[in-house]
C-alpha cells in the first residue's frame, strides 16, 4: 500500500510525516524506517526508527530510490512500514515518479508513506492508479 502526502513547501508534510512515522514506531510489531534526504528529522522521530539519509549513499533518482527500497525490505523481512520524506527531491523531479510508485506497489507486505511537495494537480493521474493520498 502506497500512500502520499500532497502539498507545496510550507504545507505542513513533514510534521505529518512524523506524527505517522512515530506512530507506526509504537504499533509496529516489525521495523519502521524513514528515509529522508539531509538530517532534519534526526530529532523528530522516534529513536526505534531506522533513519537514513539518502545523501550518505549518494542515492539521486527514482531508479537508484527504487533499488534502495527493495534492498531494504530484502534485507530484512520485519520491515512493515517505510517513510519517505522528499520523495520529488529524491527522484530528480515528477518525471517518472508514476513508474516509481507503479514499482512499489508490487510489494504487499510493506505500508509505504511517502512526502511529494507540489500540487496535486501536477501529479501524473497514472499515480493514483497504485496510491491514495493520505
Amino acid at each position: 500500500m502506497i500512500k502520499l502526502i500532497i502539498g507545496n513547501k510550507g504545507s505542513g508534510k513533514t510534521k505529518k510525516l512524523i506524527d505517522a512515522v512515530n506512530a507506526a514506531a509504537k504499533s509496529s510489531p516489525g521495523n519502521v524506517v524513514c528515509i529522508e534526504k539531509g538530517d532534519a528529522l534526526r530529532f523528530s522521530v522516534a529513536r526505534e526508527v531506522r533513519l537514513i539519509d539518502v545523501e550518505s549513499y549518494g542515492i539521486s533518482g527514482y531508479d537508484e530510490y527504487y533499488a534502495m527500497l527493495c534492498g531494504i525490505a530484502a534485507s530484512n523481512h520485519d520491515v512493515t512500514h517505510i517513510f519517505g520524506d522528499a520523495t520529488k527531491k529524491i527522484g530528480g523531479g515528477l518525471d517518472g515518479i508514476d513508474g516509481f510508485f507503479k514499482r512499489l506497489a508490487a510489494s504487499e507486505d510493506i505500508e509505504y508513506v511517502f512526502t511529494v511537495s507540489c500540487d496535486e494537480a501536477d501529479l501524473p493521474s497514472e499515480v493514483f492508479e497504485v496510491a491514495q493520498k493520505l
